[in-house]
C-alpha cells in the first residue's frame, strides 16, 4: 500500500512538500504581521490625548485619570486599569478599580492633564495661579490666564536654554585648556611660559563660568516663584511651578482636530526631544542619533573589508586546505553568539588598542582613559567583526553565479584580471554583494549585547558629533534604541509606566530599520536592470 501511494504521480512531483513549504510561508507571513500589528497598534496610539475620566467610589475616595485597559474577570467582574498619574501624591500612577464598585463615572471639561520634567503627569483641576514675575492679561477665565503664563514663561525659559549652551561651550574649552595644561606637566615644563598663559586663560573662563551660573541661579529662581494650585479628584492640594510644565492641556474639552494637533507635536518631540523621567518619557533624538551613526560607522569599516576578503576568496586565492579551513571559519563566525563579540570587543579593542592608543597619545590623562574605555568606535568595530562574516559569504556566492564563460571572454579580449573584476564581475554581483550587506546591517541594528560592554550607556551627556572641534568624538559613549527597549521594559521600577515607551522605541526602531534596508533594497533593484539594459 505504501508503495503504491509513494509510486503515486501525486507524490512523485514532490505536491505534499510544495503544499508544506507553502504552508510554512503562510504561517511565517501571519506571525510577522501579528506581530507588526500589535507593535503599531500599541505603538501609535500612545501620545493620543485620552479623555480624563473621574471616578466615584463607594467608599468615598474618588480618582482622575485615563482608562489604559479594560478586563472581565470571572471573580472580580469588570475591572478598569486607571492611569491617576501624580507621582508626587500617591505611591503608584496606575490603579484598577472594579466596577461594582464605582458609584459613578464622569468625564468633567476642566479637568486637566499637565505633563510634566518631574514626577510624570499631574490629573487634577485648576485651583489657583501665582504670578510674581509674569504680566499676564486680568480675565475672568482662569483656565485662559493659565494658558496664558506658561505663553508668557517661553522667552524666559530660552534665555535659560541660551545660558545652558553658553556654559556647555565655557566647559568645553576648560577641558580643552585643561588637556594642554596636563600635557605639559606630564613633559616637566610648569616654567614654560605657555602654562602661565593657559592658567591665566583659565582663570579668566573659569570666572566667566561662575557669572553664568550666578546669572542662571538667578533667572531660574525668578521662573520659579511663578506657580499654579492644583487639586486632584480627592481634594488634595498640589503647588506646581509653571517652569516644570512640559505641556498642558484638557482632553475633555478638545475636538479631534485639537487633539490631533497635540498628537503632532508629541510626535515631533519624541524625533527632536531628550528623553525624561528615567527614559520613560520625552523624545529620543539622542538614541535615534547614536543608532543611526553606529550603523553608518559599523557599514563604513566592514563593508568594504568583508567585500574585499570575499573577492580575494573567490577570484585570487587557490583552492586547497588552508583556504578551505577558511571558509568553514568564516561559515561558523557566522553562527557564534553576539555577547562573545562583545567580549572580544571589549578585551582587543577597548584594553587592547585603546589602552595602547592612551598611553602613546594621551599619557597626560593617565589613568582617566580616553579610548582606553568604551565608546562608539569601539562599539561600531565589534558589530562590523560580527557583520563581516555575512558580507564575505554574499560576496562570494554572488561573484559564483557568474558563469565562468564571462570570465574567459574578457580575458580573450585582452582584458586584465583587474579590469574583468571592476568592469564585470563586481557590477554584476553588486546585487548580490547589496543582499548580504542589508542582511548584515539589519543585523546590526537590533544587537544590544555586544553594545551593552562596549559603550552605549542609558543617558549620554553628549553625542558623538557635535559643532565643538573636532566635531567628530569617536571615543564617546552613546545612546541605542534597542539598549533603551532593553532598560526600561527590563530595568525600569515601573514597568506599567514604562509600557507605552517600551511600544513606541519598538516601533522606532522598526521604522529605521525597513527605511534603511528598504533604500538599500531600492539601490539594488536598480542595479539589477542596470545590469540587465547592459547585458541586452
Amino acid at each position: 500500500m505504501l508503495k503504491k501511494i509513494l509510486k503515486n504521480k501525486y507524490w512523485q512531483d514532490g505536491e505534499p512538500f510544495v503544499w508544506a513549504t507553502g504552508a510554512a510561508l503562510t504561517l511565517i507571513l501571519v506571525l510577522t504581521f501579528a506581530l507588526l500589528f500589535v507593535i503599531v497598534k500599541n505603538g501609535i496610539a500612545v501620545y493620543w490625548p485620552a479623555d480624563l475620566v473621574h471616578f466615584e467610589m463607594e467608599d468615598g475616595s474618588a480618582y482622575l485619570g485615563e482608562v489604559v485597559q479594560t478586563t472581565d474577570d470571572e471573580q472580580a467582574g469588570i475591572r478598569h486599569q486607571v492611569k491617576i498619574g501624580n507621582r508626587d501624591l500617591y505611591p503608584l500612577d496606575f490603579k484598577w478599580l472594579t466596577e461594582a464598585h464605582i458609584q459613578q463615572k464622569t468625564a468633567p471639561r476642566e479637568a486637566v492633564l499637565l505633563e510634566r520634567s518631574a514626577y510624570g503627569n499631574f490629573y487634577g483641576y485648576l485651583a489657583g495661579l501665582e504670578l510674581p514675575s509674569l504680566e499676564v492679561p486680568a480675565t475672568d477665565n482662569p483656565w485662559a490666564r493659565f494658558k496664558s503664563a506658561l505663553a508668557a514663561l517661553g522667552p524666559g525659559l530660552e534665555e535659560l536654554q541660551d545660558i545652558q549652551a553658553e556654559l556647555s561651550t565655557l566647559n568645553a574649552q576648560v577641558e580643552r585648556l585643561d588637556g594642554k595644561i596636563a600635557k605639559l606637566v606630564y613633559h616637566d615644563k610648569e616654567a614654560d611660559p605657555q602654562m602661565a598663559a593657559l592658567q591665566r586663560r583659565k582663570e579668566s573662563l573659569s570666572q566667566e563660568f561662575q557669572a553664568h551660573v550666578s546669572r542662571y541661579e538667578v533667572r531660574e529662581r525668578d521662573l520659579m516663584a511663578n506657580t499654579a494650585l492644583f487639586e486632584d479628584a480627592g481634594g488634595r492640594q498640589q503647588t506646581i511651578a509653571l517652569m516644570s510644565v512640559i505641556r498642558a492641556y484638557r482632553p475633555n474639552d478638545m475636538s479631534p482636530v485639537a487633539k490631533t494637533g497635540i498628537y503632532l507635536r508629541k510626535v515631533w518631540e519624541l524625533f527632536t526631544a531628550e528623553p525624561r523621567e528615567s527614559n520613560t518619557e520625552g523624545g529620543l533624538f539622542p538614541a535615534i542619533f547614536g543608532t543611526i551613526m553606529l550603523i553608518f560607522i559599523m557599514s563604513i569599516l566592514s563593508f568594504p573589508l568583508g567585500v574585499l576578503a570575499g573577492i580575494y576568496l573567490r577570484e585570487y586565492a587557490r583552492e586547497g586546505l588552508l583556504v578551505r579551513l577558511v571558509r568553514i571559519a568564516v561559515n561558523n563566525l557566522a553562527g557564534i553568539p553576539s555577547i562573545v563579540y562583545g567580549i572580544f570587543g571589549l578585551a582587543f579593542f577597548v584594553y587592547g588598542i585603546g589602552s595602547s592608543i592612551d598611553q602613546l597619545f594621551f599619557p597626560e590623562q593617565l589613568p582617566t582613559p580616553t579610548f582606553g574605555t568604551g565608546g562608539i568606535l569601539w562599539a561600531s568595530l565589534t558589530l562590523g567583526l560580527l557583520t563581516v562574516p555575512v558580507v564575505i559569504v554574499a560576496t562570494e556566492e554572488a561573484l559564483g553565479a557568474i558563469p565562468s564563460g564571462l570570465r574567459e571572454s574578457s580575458f580573450a579580449l585582452g582584458s586584465t584580471k583587474l579590469q574583468t573584476l571592476t568592469r564585470i564581475l563586481l557590477p554584476m554581483a553588486s546585487p548580490g554583494i547589496l543582499t548580504g550587506f542589508i542582511l548584515a546591517m539589519a543585523r546590526a541594528a537590533g544587537e544590544v549585547a555586544p553594545l551593552m560592554i562596549t559603550g552605549v550607556v542609558k543617558l549620554a551627556p553628549a553625542l558623538p558629533l557635535d559643532a565643538t572641534f573636532p566635531f567628530l568624538h569617536l571615543d564617546r559613549k552613546f545612546m541605542h534604541l534597542g539598549f533603551h527597549i532593553y532598560d526600561i521594559g527590563f530595568q525600569s521600577p515601573n514597568v506599567e509606566a514604562a509600557k507605552p515607551m517600551v511600544f513606541v522605541t519598538t516601533l522606532l526602531l522598526l521604522a529605521i530599520v525597513i527605511t534603511m534596508t528598504s533604500s538599500a533594497i531600492v539601490l539594488r533593484s536598480r542595479m539589477k536592470k542596470k545590469f540587465a539594459i547592459t547585458n541586452d
